[in-house]
């Protein structure tokens, strides 16, 4: 089976040749396999495209994907958005008692899955002409486990609750006081149990328009669990969270499952593994189509998803593994500082950041955690300058290059217009081409408005502007928000072989503890009392700045046996009672002992 697929906001004939037209061998004949459409966009002939692929590599724009699937898998299209356009294959099945985890990339129809779930979009099995209806879809899996719950959600038996993937628009779609949203939202008489769950006393008086990022996605999740539903969906709930949030609205969300049914789309590994109980694998091309496997237990699946490999279908979907490695301190690594600050401080009306003296080294990755509003990125604006300390000096010599941590596309004008404009010849250097452009996938970008951009597209030109500035100290701020696994995995090994290259150094500010344990040398531990005192120590050794942040936080973490991925303990468990007695929190005993050898 031949699918072709065209994405709309890449096809810009009036900035072409039409070569997909031209070129094709198939039109050559005076058959019409390409063709331009009433929407002014390239169509392509599935019945009469021969997968010669020459209008994918003529596309100058990358806006062309012709695919060669399984034939059986005719018998699974869910859901089709047009001619040429994105498909699902197979459904995921909420299971009552249970997390269901849905893991893979974006753009691969996670999102798609768990509105047909929900009852917010009918599914079509393909025939994007016709009105769609629950009927075709419930006739051909009557006989399943998906088609009694499809039935149950037609006839409206199945109540649903949903926490949307963005939770930024909340302000906009809803006004008033935090408490008095989730007073209204309260159907289960479970309002000081979550409140209390997710830390949310000190802001029930706040406005939601007021609020922070991670303020606004606890606010969403305990709306969300407040009301009385069958199944609650929950869409990346641990965006804008420290890893001490994410625990606690993960524990949260799984007292849910007690009774009910909960879907989650998670991108944090850490978390997905500590939350779910099965997952499905979702795989396929970006923006073209999606394949939903059968649920895996959680460990399987992300052993799964990281080597890139379906062994029982026989189906390598990545070309590279995902590896890990349980790196030991670099006792033998001895560099030149490149920074050295004493103790600084910063005092606001009602918040004060305090952060004892350290230094960075030439060459350093540091790794920087910690909660929310503890000074992390007050303490990164004063290195780099942004702002000056109530006492203390940085050493301003240092040339610094700044990733904000919340991204603005405001920019008029395309991507690489964009680059040009803030990189000039830099932005045609051999150097950002093939270290930095190209690992990041920008040249897909090249094309698109700036403004048009979504939250992980624009992070990863933000970061790409980052690396690419002359400096000597880079300084990224959350630079893994808004990415999937793959896409946060390839920007920690891009910005990690960049230092490596070029001999500089940088400061990460990053939740997600996979990243961390991928990218950094070394480790700044913050604390405090969030939103009134900051403190900051280090650099630490890894395993000592992380067993410091871990024990603040009051969780263990132990590496896969198969993959060195870090994964968090279950409360009470013999390895969290044992790595707790020893002090271990970030590596398990017998790892450590291994490490050692």
């Amino acid at each position: 089976m031949r699918i072709a697929v065209v994405e709309k906001d890449r096809c810009q004939p009036r900035k072409c040749n039409f070569e997909c037209h031209h070129f094709c061998p198939i039109v050559r004949q005076g058959k019409p396999c390409v063709w331009m459409g009433e929407d002014n966009k390239a169509k392509i002939s599935e019945t009469l495209c021969i997968g010669c692929n020459i209008c994918v590599v003529k596309c100058p724009f990358d806006a062309i994907h012709i695919i060669n699937l399984p034939e059986e898998l005719k018998e699974d299209l869910l859901q089709q958005y047009g001619e040429n356009a994105f498909r699902l294959y197979r459904l995921p099945v909420p299971r009552k008692g249970s997390v269901v985890g849905l893991l893979g990339a974006n753009g691969i129809g996670k999102t798609t899955a768990i509105r047909i779930l929900s009852g917010q979009e009918l599914p079509n099995l393909g025939d994007w002409t016709a009105a769609p209806s629950w009927q075709p879809a419930i006739d051909k899996y009557s006989a399943t486990e998906l088609g009694d719950y499809l039935r149950h959600v037609a006839a409206g038996n199945v109540k649903t609750a949903l926490k949307p993937q963005y939770v930024d628009k909340l302000p906009q779609a809803v006004k008033g006081k935090v408490g008095d949203l989730l007073r209204k939202t309260d159907e289960r008489g479970a309002l000081a149990h979550v409140v209390d769950a997710l830390a949310l006393g000190a802001v029930l008086d706040s406005d939601l328009a007021a609020l922070s990022g991670g303020e606004l996605q606890r606010v969403a999740i305990a709306a969300t669990a407040l009301k009385e539903a069958d199944v609650y969906f929950f869409d990346e709930p641990s965006s804008y969270l420290d890893i001490g949030q994410r625990l606690r609205a993960a524990r949260m969300i799984r007292t849910l499952a007690a009774e009910k049914a909960v879907v989650v789309i998670e991108h944090d590994l850490a978390v997905l593994d500590f939350l779910a109980d099965d997952v499905h694998v979702l795989y396929g091309t970006p923006a073209a189509y999606g394949i939903v496997t059968i649920p895996r237990p959680v460990r399987s699946s992300i052993n799964v998803y990281l080597s890139g490999f379906l062994r029982e279908e026989n189906i390598r979907f990545r070309d590279t593994t995902i590896e890990f490695e349980a790196h030991p301190p670099r006792k033998d690594w001895q560099a030149h500082v490149l920074l050295e600050f004493p103790e600084l401080e910063k005092s606001y009306e009602s918040f004060r950041f305090r952060s004892q003296p350290g230094q960075i080294r030439v060459g350093e990755v540091v790794g920087v955690v910690g909660p929310n509003a503890t000074g992390k990125t007050t303490f990164v604006k004063m290195l780099a300058g942004e702002i000056a300390p109530t006492r203390g000096t940085v050493d301003v010599k240092v040339k610094v290059s700044y990733k904000p941590q919340y991204v603005k596309g405001d920019y008029e004008g395309t991507v690489q217009e964009l680059l040009y404009v803030a990189l000039a010849e830099q932005a045609a250097s051999p150097f950002f081409l093939h270290e930095i452009a190209r690992p990041l996938d920008l040249e897909k970008l090249s094309a698109k408005s700036v403004d048009k951009l979504s939250g992980g597209e624009l992070q990863r030109v933000a970061v790409a502007l980052a690396l690419a500035r002359p400096a000597e100290l880079y300084l990224l701020d959350e630079p893994s928000a808004y990415l999937d696994v793959e896409q946060r995995m390839v920007v920690a090994k891009t910005i990690r072989r960049v230092m490596e290259k070029t001999g500089k150094s940088a400061l990460v500010v990053d939740h997600d503890v996979y990243f961390i344990d991928l990218i950094a040398d070394s480790v700044m531990t913050f604390g405090g009392n969030p939103g009134v005192e900051g403190l900051c120590a280090g650099p630490f050794p890894m395993r000592e700045g992380m067993n410091r942040f871990l024990a603040d936080v009051g969780v263990t973490f132990r590496r896969d046996k198969d993959t060195r991925r870090p994964r968090v303990n279950k409360e009470g468990s013999r390895l969290d009672v044992e790595q707790r007695a020893s002090g271990e929190y970030y590596y398990a005993v017998e790892d450590a002992a291994a490490q050692a050898e």
